[in-house]
């Protein structure tokens, strides 16, 4: 997985995989052979979640469910599903090729599940392994991501082929590259030479304040922080370059209420450009007893809110995908008091925003903003219908008619939360891929790391570093010309591919499973 991209590992680990799973005897042990396999892949790859967690002490009681727990329970969606493969192997006697084949949808099935499954966690899907890399992971734009984690794992499984015997044993191998090749050739003939086309008029400025999260919420340091934000979007330009229009803050940049603070927005206002915008992260408060407050309490957002140079909040947008246990409690009213403070202390909650929306922005394209985790979910990134401008949040209502198509994914993060871990390098990879789906440029605006703006094919502009303070200025992206394929059917495409692996099983191995059973 990005950073460290070292995707020739895979034709090492999922043919060894299979061929343990070849000797078992016991469903059982089919079963734990899985979950034991995904559980080190988890462990290796999501290990950053700690981090998050060693911050503040009253986190540490979490640490060994964070660490140990997670990939164990998502361990359990792999377990299952090597027990399924074992059992249809061994039921249909399908070998060779056909068990491969077999084990590649068996996986993708499961990648889809874990990504849809309780509210889902669509982390380190096999897909992401390409993104950075030329070539295959343009093939997100025809079948999105869990397509291309199927032509990854299938061309990796038919190594285990090789111990099958047979006159031609390098025969199903050589065609599993073959087609790594004809996915890469793809790929670079997607991408257009030279630089994508430029939205005209439009210069960006990103800042990245990197503010360790230990000092995030501490009360004597918030103004401190919100003079950084405006001295660095006060920066000068470099000699040459066109005039900024837009600033883009991060996640809950402004550590207090914006909205309720007409002195901050007043001096938000006077650092934005003139005639332009200022995008960025706040909280939002609705009180107990009034429209819009969840389970009769305080009912905080997290929000992007829209600020003019006259320091008007022109709307805003509201977080829809919570993040488990960080964001909210998933069976909050059962657990126990002193359970729930441990991940959600006080007396107030985080509320869930109507889904994704379009935002109408005065002098810029319509942007589809995404809060963070929200940038994870696979064909959930935008809503096709003309969304919200203004006050109120948006329209959950999604459909493909991509009336209203944005022009942009716009998304504010804050990763200081997994230091120098592989996690925000992933992070911004799922990001990107986003991109290349939808056919839409991505702007990504992070608290500290990774900042950066992506053309839709995935190119990098320019980005601020990991653990870097200072201020990205850079055009935006005009989107492709269409929809990709992928934003125009979403699964479908996939759910067709893997139909046409499970019709090659079929004709391939169970017809003649068949023909051994007749008298």
């Amino acid at each position: 997985m990005p950073p460290v991209n070292a995707v020739p590992v895979l034709w090492l680990a999922f043919p060894g995989l299979i061929w343990l799973l070849d000797g078992v005897e016991r469903p059982v042990a089919a079963f734990w052979t899985g979950l034991a396999f995904a559980f080190g892949h988890f462990v290796l790859g999501l290990y950053w979640v700690g981090a998050a967690l060693l911050i503040f002490p009253r986190f540490w009681p979490m640490l060994p469910f964070a660490v140990a727990g997670l990939p164990f329970l998502l361990g359990l969606f792999v377990g299952t599903g090597t027990l399924v493969w074992w059992g249809l192997v061994r039921r249909f006697r399908i070998g060779g090729v056909g068990r491969c084949l077999l084990f590649a949808v068996l996986w993708t099935g499961v990648e889809y599940v874990r990504g849809h499954a309780f509210t889902g966690f669509p982390w380190n899907l096999m897909g992401y392994a390409w993104v950075g890399l030329p070539g295959p992971a343009q093939v997100g734009a025809l079948i999105g991501v869990y397509g291309l984690s199927l032509l990854t794992v299938l061309p990796a499984s038919l190594m285990a082929t090789l111990a099958d015997g047979g006159r031609r044993p390098w025969t199903a191998p050589l065609a599993g590259l073959g087609l790594v090749v004809l996915m890469t050739a793809y790929g670079v003939a997607r991408v257009p030479a030279g630089e994508a086309p430029l939205v005209p008029g439009v210069m960006l400025r990103l800042v990245q304040p990197d503010i360790a999260q230990t000092d995030k919420w501490n009360a004597d340091a918030e103004l401190d922080h919100v003079r950084l934000l405006l001295a660095l979007s006060r920066q000068p330009q470099p000699p040459g370059q066109a005039p900024i229009t837009t600033l883009v803050w991060p996640e809950t940049a402004v550590p207090y209420l914006l909205e309720d603070e007409p002195e901050l927005l007043k001096a938000v206002g006077q650092v934005t450009p003139r005639g332009g915008l200022t995008l960025t992260g706040s909280l939002r408060l609705t009180p107990a007893g009034t429209p819009g407050a969840q389970d009769g309490t305080d009912t905080y957002w997290n929000s992007l809110v829209v600020v003019n140079d006259q320091g008007q909040a022109l709307g805003h947008y509201d977080k829809a995908h919570l993040v488990p246990f960080g964001e909210y409690t998933p069976f909050r009213r059962w657990l126990p008091l002193r359970a729930v403070a441990l991940v959600s202390p006080g007396n107030s909650i985080l509320g869930a925003g109507r889904g994704p929306s379009t935002l109408d922005l005065p002098g810029l394209p319509p942007a589809s903003p995404l809060i963070c985790y929200e940038v994870i979910f696979p064909g959930m990134v935008t809503a096709q219908e003309a969304g919200i401008s203004g006050p109120g949040g948006g329209d959950a209502t999604k459909d493909r008619s991509h009336q209203g198509r944005p022009g942009w994914l716009l998304n504010v993060t804050n990763d200081a939360w997994f230091g120098q871990t592989a996690g925000p390098h992933q992070h911004l990879a799922i990001a990107t891929m986003r991109a290349i789906e939808e056919g839409l440029p991505l702007v990504r605006a992070a608290n500290t790391g990774i900042s950066a703006v992506v053309d839709p094919y995935g190119r990098e502009l320019g980005h601020l570093a990991l653990g870097s303070r200072g201020v990205l200025d850079l055009p935006l992206p005009q989107p492709t010309t269409q929809p990709t394929p992928y934003a125009r059917w979403g699964d479908g495409p996939l759910a067709a591919l893997l139909l046409a692996v499970l019709g090659v099983i079929y004709f391939f191995t169970l017809r003649m499973y068949q023909g051994r059973q007749c008298p």
